[in-house]
């Protein structure tokens, strides 16, 4: 029977069935007799052990009609003068502001115990916690959430938790009680202030802390910003790097490398602006020539992209590789930012102002460049990585994931080894419940609070894979059994399907990266619910080939004009559902496709082993940039044909940052860890190439713009397209065929017609009879600019079309080894 024992103002209710646990779990109830309050649930612990740090309790044995007792003696608790402190609700995850103060919530089912830490920014730097809150497990924890709410001052205030619990690395925990790691839902992560700057005596793994948010935080002016909600099918999209788009000393912005660095470039991706009143006063025109003009300068001057791929923009540390590197002078650093750290935080070293104000203007900043590029027509998609996070493998640091609770957020075997499908070491347990559950939260807080217009996701073949549980049960509630073990492939995979039905993410553009490093490709068989596009590696590697002369691609390149109807037709998706590419971040740029043959990494500190070694690539007879006259006029000619390639193909084209001037990175296929020129876009060579190949790529994007039928909603039939060879309607399919043509039905341009002539021999093609009309030469790439593209304002566009006159009257047109053509259907006024 219970024990009672009166002690001043408490009552102590003991079971003795109590007894025969460890003391460290006895349970007590205390009853108060004063004005405290009700009843307190107490754990005793070891004599003279501090639980909590308003709660003291001790304890002393006795022994009373013959059982065992034990007295509690309980300190009041006692609100510091900084915070008052209580339950606190178990959702939402995060810190929250509200009723005027914050509540706290971080799920680890695994813990034992933990505490809320808060540290200052001053202490911050001094690697020193500045106030802890120890949580009850019997009143601070709901299921697997830890939660308490907190009232106070907390201006310059961060916070952290500390976790106890096993450390077992062999069953999958890593909970370490002397370190302060962050949550994973915290919304600004604070450590360093800036890019590539070593922390505290040279460390490049400073303390980090989660920014507490306060109830101002969303007092951003979005000037009634919307989503464009373009259709997918006329987007053209830009893949760029945040800090590389503007810090070569060219760009001359004010804040280089940085969100409002971007913000200053963003023209270039769109309209430059001009002061049209200006522009009026100095012209002596018309009204409706100077219109014109104003037309044609603000169109035709800048890419005409409108959307940009942003490359990791989630806080990583960029000094996880940081090392000297000998070979170019300067350190290693991870550049690119697959690695992250937290995927609610903004990369807050990408602020001009950093760690000011706990993170908010770096939030703020991210924001302000969101929505200038929305007023510029741009919508802007975001590349993040839920494969795999910055902590590695067992070696790697204890950051936020690891020590909050390891076994539920990796893919852990049974022995304790991280499942490594990404190549980096561990693998996000995306399928598990609550792993999926963060990634729909994250999702939503960027389009909600960021207004992301969508996400391309890295290596996303990992997150169609089956999640380890530790509790032997899968992610739909039955046993597992030997049906299916860890990293399955799953046809149904519950998180691609969160996402696909949420009601906020199904109205924004998903994009898969559909393969992963364990050997999963699934380009034109990944997950999509009507709505996943991929990011289409079959298109990149079959275009590499066939423009480059290589035998037995004529078919496959033609299906990969139609929008590879191969891959997506028949599960029901569109041309659209295509990513196409040929280059990208990883590999080689454009202008390296054409110069080397093999990849120079040696910069990387690798000894040339890292990087991809079949690249599809032709240095067009000359190993190297410096090369004859002859073969860097091949090398023009080959990047005009691979552009044209992309902007004439169905689907969604995708342009890496750069290439539209010819970019190069000297042959390195890898550049991930380079802070430096190799990763700058360089805008003085941008201004040498305005002239050249930029305006090349600048007229073939406003050209498919303006084309009705270059960016179809469906594959195009045979009513529309129609297939040629040398002769009209007479393709070539066979092994040795290194010629395709073809002619579409625009309902803007009337009829185009289009050739690729990839052999090294040139050809006279017999063009197709359209009586009344004739055939008109607009894009020839083995002209030298500007004739290449006879845009209205060439000069002398005229006569150069008058030069074709003698083969266009016969129906005929004469092509250049490693060239191709756009013809258009004009009225034949001769006739």
């Amino acid at each position: 029977m219970p024990v009672l024992m009166s002690m001043g103002c408490f009552t102590l209710t003991h079971n003795a069935s109590c007894s025969l646990l460890p003391s460290s779990q006895r349970v007590l109830e205390l009853h108060s007799h004063s004005n405290f309050g009700g009843r307190i649930r107490v754990t005793l612990t070891p004599l003279n052990t501090r639980v909590s740090k308003n709660l003291n309790i001790t304890t002393c044995a006795a022994v009373g009609n013959g059982i065992e007792t034990d007295t509690a003696v309980v300190e009041k608790p006692q609100l510091g003068s900084r915070f008052q402190v209580s339950r606190g609700c178990p959702a939402p995850l995060g810190a929250t502001p509200q009723d005027g103060g914050v509540n706290f919530a971080i799920y680890s089912l695994n813990a034992v115990s933990a505490t809320l830490c808060l540290i200052s920014l001053s202490d911050l730097q001094h690697n020193q916690v500045t106030d802890c809150i120890p949580l009850d497990p019997l009143i601070n924890k709901t299921g697997g959430v830890w939660h308490v709410f907190l009232k106070g001052d907390f201006k310059d205030m961060l916070y952290g938790y500390k976790f106890d619990g096993k450390f077992s690395p062999q069953e999958g925990h890593y909970f370490d009680s002397s370190r302060v790691v962050l949550d994973p839902y915290a919304k600004a992560v604070i450590s360093r202030g800036e890019f590539g700057a070593l922390g505290p005596d040279g460390n490049c793994w400073p303390q980090m802390a989660g920014m507490v948010p306060s109830s101002d935080d969303n007092e951003f002016d979005w000037e009634g910003d919307l989503p464009l909600k373009y259709p997918q099918k006329d987007l053209v999209i830009y893949e760029m790097h945040v800090r590389g788009f503007t810090k070569h000393e060219s760009s001359k912005t004010k804040f280089p490398g940085t969100y409002l660095g971007v913000v200053e470039k963003l023209d270039h991706l769109k309209v430059k602006f001009l002061n049209i009143f200006l522009l009026k006063k100095f012209l002596k025109c018309s009204l409706g020539l100077f219109f014109l003009l104003v037309d044609i300068l603000c169109n035709r001057l800048e890419l005409g992209v409108n959307c940009v791929e942003l490359m990791p923009c989630h806080e990583f540390n960029e000094l996880e590789y940081f090392s000297y590197n000998s070979v170019l002078g300067d350190y290693k650093v991870n550049f690119w930012g697959y690695s992250t750290i937290n995927f609610f935080s903004p990369m807050i070293r990408y602020s001009s102002n950093g760690i000011r104000n706990c993170g908010r203007d770096g939030i703020n900043e991210m924001k302000f460049m969101i929505k200038e590029a929305h007023k510029r027509g741009i919508e802007v998609i975001m590349d993040v990585v839920f494969n795999h996070t910055a902590e590695g493998n067992e070696k790697g640091p204890i950051i936020s994931f690891r020590g909050v609770d390891n076994s539920i957020y990796y893919m852990v075997a049974p022995k304790g080894e991280f499942y490594n499908y990404s190549g980096c070491g561990n693998t996000f347990n995306s399928n598990h419940p609550v792993v999926r559950q963060f990634i729909v939260d994250c999702l939503r807080y960027w389009v909600t609070e960021f207004h992301v217009d969508g996400f391309r996701f890295d290596l996303a073949s990992i997150m169609t894979r089956g999640s380890s549980l530790w509790d032997g049960v899968n992610v739909f509630g039955d046993p597992i059994g030997d049906l299916m073990t860890t990293g399955t492939p799953l046809g149904s995979p519950p998180l691609i399907d969160m996402i696909s039905n949420d009601p906020i993410l199904r109205g924004v553009k998903l994009i898969a990266e559909a393969w992963d490093a364990g050997g999963l490709y699934q380009v034109g068989t990944f997950p999509h619910w009507g709505i996943w596009s991929e990011w289409n590696g079959k298109y990149r590697d079959t275009v590499r080939q066939f423009i480059k002369g290589t035998d037995g691609f004529a078919g496959a390149f033609a299906e990969c004009l139609c929008g590879s109807p191969n891959l997506y037709q028949g599960g029901g998706r569109k041309p659209w559902n295509s990513i196409n590419f040929v280059c990208a971040h990883d590999g080689f740029t454009l202008a390296d496709l054409v110069t080397y043959n093999n990849k120079h990494n040696l910069p990387n500190g690798e000894d040339n082993n890292d990087g991809e070694n079949h690249n599809n690539s032709w240095n067009c007879g000359q190993e190297g940039e410096f090369a004859s006259t002859l073969v860097r006029k091949l090398r023009k000619r080959q990047m005009r044909n691979f552009f044209l390639s992309l902007m004439v193909s169905q689907g969604v084209p995708m342009i890496y940052m750069g290439d539209e001037y010819g970019h190069t990175k000297g042959g390195n296929n890898n550049t991930y860890c380079h802070d430096n020129y190799l990763n700058y876009f360089q805008w003085d060579k941008k201004e040498e190439s305005s002239s050249d190949f930029f305006r090349f790529c600048r007229l073939m994007t406003e050209f498919r713009q303006e084309c009705e039928s270059l960016g179809l909603d469906d594959f195009p039939t045979a009513e529309r397209l129609q297939w040629h060879g040398h002769s009209p309607g007479m393709p070539d399919w066979s092994e040795t065929s290194r010629f395709v043509a073809f002619t579409m039905v625009d309902s803007v341009k009337g009829e185009i017609y289009i050739a690729f002539n990839m052999s090294h021999l040139p050809s006279a093609i017999t063009l197709p009879e359209r009586p009344g009309y004739r055939w008109e030469p607009f894009v020839d790439t083995s002209k030298p600019a500007p004739y290449d593209f006879l845009s209205p304002d060439v000069p002398g566009r005229e006569i150069a079309i008058q030069q074709y006159a003698q083969f266009l009257d016969a129906n005929l047109y004469p092509m250049l080894s490693y060239s191709s053509i756009i013809l258009l259907l004009t009225p034949d006024g001769s006739a």
